[in-house]
This record gives C-alpha cells, structure tokens and sequence, in this order.
C-alpha cells in the first residue's frame, strides 16, 4: 500500500477509482480527483503548501510533485499525464497537457491546456508554456504548434492508456495451470 501519510493537520485527500502504487508516497495537503494513477517511486509532497490534482491524471514512475512554502502551490488539471522522473515543483499545469519524462517545471511557472513539455525540458520559473505549442530544451523554448492529430494520439490516448494500465493493477491476477 502506498504512504499516505497525515502531516500538519492535512490528511491527503483521494478521489475515486484511483491506483496508488505500493512505493508512491502522498503526504500532506493533497487533494485527487477521480480515476488517477500514482506510480512507483513516485512523491507527492503537500508538506509546505497545496498540491491540487484533477481528474484522469497519471504522475508516472518517480516523479515528485512539491511546492515553495507560502510562495507557491501546484495545481494540476484534469487529464494531464506527467511523465516518468518529472518535477513538477509550484507550478500551474492546465487541462490535457503532457509533460514529458525528466522535464522540470518550476515555480509559478504555467502550463496552458493542450500544451506538450517535451523530454527533459526545463520550464523555468515564472515561464508561461502557451496553450498548443511543444516546448523542449534548457531553458525550454517553443518549437512548434501541437496539431489535432498530436493532441488526440499524444495527450488524450496517452491519459486515457494510463486509465487501461491501472485497471491492470486493481485485478485479480489468474493462472491457469
């Protein structure tokens, strides 16, 4: 069973139909909304401020999510998948957006809906990603526009496939001899 664990009077907060994964770590002020999946390795850190978490998100293998005390708090919209070994870190990150694996995004930085983080990206702090654009590189830079067919095969079947996977996990595994 994931920890999940109480601090500072804040007790994290689940929504429905969630997959938490044995070593995910919830602590704090942390709210989720429905059919979300935490995966291995990875935190979520509401100890110094809010974390907010919508519907259908997936926070892959060893993320951490965390924020600045009274500085900064993330919030996270519904439909964003945040690839594997990400920071998220106080910022804002709108509805259907990708984050790609090893990206950083930092405080009070905002990423619009439909936007894609591209691998390893670094969002600095106070950056604005625009809304269906792919940024990339150190610091991350707009690189081109997310066309429809990206947006349907990259942000929505990718935050729809992790819904699949996580079913996996909330199954009874049966063998046949």
């Amino acid at each position: 069973m994931a920890v999940i664990k109480e601090l500072r009077g804040f007790t994290p907060r689940i929504g429905d139909n969630c997959f938490l994964a044995e070593t995910a770590a919830i602590i704090g002020d942390v709210t989720m909304g429905d059919n979300c999946s935490i995966w291995y390795g990875t935190v979520l850190r509401g100890d110094v401020n809010t974390i907010t978490i919508g519907n259908n998100v997936n926070i892959q293998d060893g993320a951490v999510v965390h924020t600045l005390y009274q500085r900064s708090k993330t919030i996270i919209g519904d439909n964003v998948s945040i690839g594997h070994n990400a920071t998220i870190h106080g910022a804002i990150i709108e509805d259907s957006c990708l984050i790609g694996m090893g990206a950083t995004v930092l405080d009070n930085a905002v990423v619009e809906s439909g936007a894609i983080v591209a691998a390893n990206a670094l969002v600095t702090s106070g950056m604005r990603v625009e809304s269906g654009f792919i940024y990339a590189g150190v610091p991350a830079k707009k690189i081109k526009e997310v066309s429809k067919e990206q947006q349907e095969e990259i942000i929505q079947r990718i935050a729809n496939d992790y819904i699949m996977y996580a079913s996996w996990y909330r199954e009874d595994v049966k063998t046949e001899n």
